[in-house]
């Protein structure tokens, strides 16, 4: 239980509930043709695997974030607005669709952190 608390509980819930309705537009566009025509094709297992995806999404954009924030540094670009957004939804696609990839190094990491925080807070006392 300990594992799961520190992983998959790793993140704040604000950011966990922020990812996963950002994410939830794009399970909506693999999953709407199922439903399109009156649910006579869905396709169970690619069902299954949209929904595994939505729920490891917010953990993959974490990994994302945290290595963009690393190498940029509090660094501030201006750009073209419509570039940006469309640099966004490419990089929302690919934290996305890539989740059941990216997603294990920020749960392995979110372990490592908070292994570490416990240990020292018991040292502290």
């Amino acid at each position: 239980m300990d594992f799961i608390r520190k992983t998959f509980g790793g993140l704040s819930m604000a950011y966990y509930i922020r990812q996963f309705i950002f994410g939830l537009p794009i399970l909506a566009l693999v999953v709407w043709p199922m439903f399109a025509k009156g649910g006579a094709s869905i396709n169970v297992p690619l069902l299954a695997w949209g929904v595994i995806f939505q729920f490891l999404y917010p953990y993959s954009r974490f990994v994302y974030e945290s290595v963009v924030g690393y190498l940029m540094g509090n660094n501030v670009f201006f750009v073209n607005a419509f570039l940006m957004l469309i640099t966004k939804l490419f990089t929302m696609l690919l934290c996305w669709f890539l989740s059941i990839f990216i997603a294990p190094v920020g749960l392995l990491y979110l372990y490592f952190y908070h292994s570490k925080q416990e240990r020292q807070a018991g040292m502290d006392e």
